[in-house]
């Protein structure tokens, strides 16, 4: 079954189209990522995947609920950890938990419980009495998360959540949310980090000024590149210097030279690149630096957009 079911969905503020005909699914029980740059048009699904936007066209489907038709039915079995933090920091980590639990209908005994029960799941039952704002940004972050999970959602979206944080907490947030996956959520994560989205996803959408160009498997969209190493190399000399000879390499599959940058894909770069190496200091030429590029969803975006993931 599709926990989320999104369907040609458009939004523009003004003259900035934002979403442009994102449609994609996400099974129950998995991580789904969308990826790409900032401004790629992620958050802006969220928040139409929240109710707290109203698409220009297109519709989704949330656990069955459609966002247009019944937002209340979305808002039941949804959980949300917003990209910028959203806790009260004079209050503290129970009294939080304890607001927004209330918020989401929860009372009494049922409610205490159920923010122990929460407040042990992020690692902050020792902490739970002291005030939001003394804590770090790793920990609020948690908090945060917390907070989204207290009414036991079904499908939770996650936006960004390790931006800015230290490495600790960040792998803290990464098993949560396979933790999570676990339990039988389906999870909805939006990153810019290419090594997030390989170690956590079931499947990714890749995404690049409000569109997605690829989505799939990470076997699947590093399967568009093929196996091949990217080796990107300047020299202190034109290309069309090594070109030719370097064409002839054993384990060079195809070479090209192009604003002052060398770009050779190679079946394996630890044997292709000592051989480049050689061949250029046979032709009197100096490699003057390098960057190899595995495939990985990095090449696949570059391939794709003709620009790096972080640009």
């Amino acid at each position: 079954m599709d926990a989320i079911e999104v369907n040609d969905l458009y939004k523009s503020f003004g003259d900035v189209k934002a979403v442009q005909g994102v449609s994609f699914t996400a099974e129950q029980g998995t991580i789904f990522s969308l990826l790409g740059p900032n401004g790629a048009g992620k958050t802006t699904i969220i928040a139409m995947l929240s109710t707290l936007l109203r698409p220009d066209q297109g519709d989704a489907k949330i656990m069955g609920y459609s966002i247009l038709e019944n937002p209340m039915g979305v808002k039941s079995v949804l959980g949300v950890v917003p990209q910028e933090i959203a806790l009260y920091e004079d209050l503290s980590a129970r009294e939080n938990s304890t607001f927004w639990g209330k918020m989401y209908g929860l009372r009494g005994s049922i409610l205490k419980a159920r923010v122990d029960e929460v407040l042990e799941m992020i690692g902050l039952t020792d902490r739970a009495k002291g005030a939001v704002s003394k804590f770090s940004g790793g920990m609020k972050r948690r908090v945060n998360i917390g907070v989204a999970l207290l009414h036991k959602p079904q499908v939770i979206y996650m936006d960004e959540p390790t931006v800015g944080i230290d490495p600790q907490s960040r792998r803290n947030i990464l098993d949560s949310v396979v933790a999570l996956k676990n339990q039988g959520m389906t999870v909805l994560y939006t990153t810019h980090y290419m090594e997030e989205a390989q170690e956590l996803s079931d499947k990714i959408a890749i995404m690049d000024f409000g569109k997605i160009v690829a989505s799939g498997t990470h076997a699947e969209l590093v399967k568009i590149v093929g196996q091949l190493d990217r080796i990107t190399l300047t020299i202190n000399a034109e290309g069309s210097q090594v070109l030719e000879t370097w064409k002839a390499i054993s384990g060079v599959a195809q070479i090209s030279s192009e604003n002052g940058f060398l770009t050779v894909l190679a079946e394996d770069s630890n044997l292709v690149l000592p051989r480049l190496f050689d061949s250029a200091a046979s032709l009197n030429v100096r490699i003057t630096s390098v960057n190899i590029l595995e495939p990985n969803l990095e090449a696949v975006f570059l391939h794709l957009t003709g620009r790096a993931l972080r640009d």
